[in-house]
């Protein structure tokens, strides 16, 4: 008898699958993955890059074999390729070409995002490089280790591009990194971005900013990549590493009747349902509801992958679950340096029609007189008019807690606390690790002098 069918084997499709069969052990699940690689960390490509991590195995969230003692039924290398909502069924064809029909009572899409190939010409060269993909990673990796290239230029200056020159560094390579943003990291404000940009250059990272990479050609008989673009920009470097961006994954959806909205995203309501019956889903291929904005944008986020997938587990089965929506939450570390935000920046509390103000203030993470402090820098938005907490963002030393204070922020803004509020929180302390007000009451103290 058809059961649950979830096309995608990553965060939101393998968070719906193992939450369905959690709450009903009878519902057949079967679960179509296009690759190898069900519930791998993408988000720990880089740190397996760089060496840290020498198992690439260790990856996994859960291993297939821990998979499948749930139940669940999986289907590698297996592509969805059409749905058909009126007889409930979608086709698919596995690495041999061959077609199968897997009907469905209930549909979870969970396909993700694809990499925005950039107009740039040359990304087909040989040494030229995208990473998304367990198989793109081992790809580099091979290059790496095989031809042992001593340069590596990256375009884009975003989580991916940054984390990248930290590993590649590492790893031993000399790293070019070429952004168009007018500073790196372009979702914290351009101040945090310039201080991370000091961090990279501090490492032997070369920086350029505010560049569009037009052209990737060979040169010197095919040894190195010669790469141009605006402003005059001229790099070289024996390998490129692509990182700019995603867009959802939706092109299966097309022509079925389901919704898309921004950015080709699949529209859902806050079950995560779409516009056809008994169709749902989850993660970087569906738009996202903001808590705090009360709308929709499009924000792939694996946090949010994971969240969205559990609700989307719970409906399946007979739920009435919603998404409580995305604050944006989101650290990297850059070498020395770990840099977080959660809700809005101060433009962003513009466009949304809040009357922002924000500080930065400084604070040292533990108190003085214990060894190695270190300075937190903390910019913190609020409602000029109702002092409600609107954002922050936080830049420091990455033993510093600094993903556990934002988290602080982003539990006071999903339950819309003001500022003065973060001084009633009964938060912890011992002089190694904090201060009888913690550097977030003591930023929220300085917002509101």
């Amino acid at each position: 008898m058809p059961g649950l069918l979830v096309i995608g084997g990553s965060d939101a499709g393998i968070s719906g699958a193992l939450r369905a069969r959690e709450l009903d052990p009878a519902v057949e699940i079967k679960v179509v993955v296009a690759d190898d690689y069900p519930n791998f960390s993408i988000c720990g490509l880089p740190f397996y890059l760089s060496g840290e991590i020498t198992d690439w195995h260790t990856l996994a969230h859960r291993t297939l074999a821990e998979l499948q003692a749930t139940g669940v039924e999986f289907f590698l290398g297996h592509t969805a390729r059409q749905i058909d909502p009126t007889r409930k069924r979608v086709l698919v064809t596995n690495r041999q070409g061959q077609g199968l029909t897997f009907n469905y009572n209930k549909l979870i899409i969970g396909t993700g995002a694809v990499p925005v190939p950039p107009p740039i010409s040359g990304l087909d060269l040989p040494g030229v490089f995208p990473l998304h993909t367990m198989e793109e990673s081992f790809a580099l990796d091979h290059n790496i280790t095989e031809k042992k290239p001593k340069s590596v230029l990256i375009v884009g200056s975003g989580y991916i591009g940054l984390e990248m020159a930290d590993a590649l560094t590492h790893r031993g390579l000399e790293v070019t990194l070429v952004g168009r943003p007018k500073a790196v990291l372009p979702t914290v404000d351009a101040g945090f971005g310039q201080l991370v940009e000091e961090e990279l250059k501090r490492q032997g990272v070369k920086v350029f900013s505010g560049v569009t990479v037009e052209r990737i050609e060979t040169t010197d008989n095919g040894a190195n990549l010669a790469v141009s673009g605006s402003k005059g920009f001229q790099g070289q470097a024996e390998l490129v590493l692509v990182a700019t961006g995603v867009r959802p994954n939706t092109g299966l959806v097309q022509n079925t009747g389901i919704k898309t909205g921004i950015n080709g995203a699949i529209c859902v309501d806050r079950k995560m349902r779409t516009n056809l019956p008994d169709i749902y889903a989850a993660g970087d291929c569906v738009e996202t509801y903001h808590h705090l904005l009360e709308r929709y944008i499009y924000l792939p986020l694996g946090t949010t992958s994971h969240k969205q997938g559990r609700v989307v587990g719970e409906n399946v089965v007979g739920g009435q679950r919603l998404f409580q929506g995305t604050l944006g939450t989101q650290v990297v570390k850059v070498f020395n340096l770990v840099i977080a935000r959660t809700g809005l920046t101060h433009d962003e509390a513009l466009e949304a029609g809040y009357d922002p103000i924000t500080t930065e203030s400084k604070h040292w993470d533990h108190k003085k007189y214990y060894p190695n402090p270190k300075e937190l820098l903390i910019r913190l938005t609020g409602d000029r008019k109702t002092g409600k907490l609107l954002g922050a963002q936080i830049l420091g030393q990455w033993h510093s807690e600094i993903s556990k204070r934002v988290d602080i922020f982003a539990t006071a803004l999903y339950h819309g606390m003001t500022i003065e509020e973060l001084n009633d929180l009964d938060l912890s302390y011992t002089p190694p690790l904090s201060s009888p007000w913690d550097p977030v009451q003591m930023s929220a103290q300085a917002w509101a002098r």
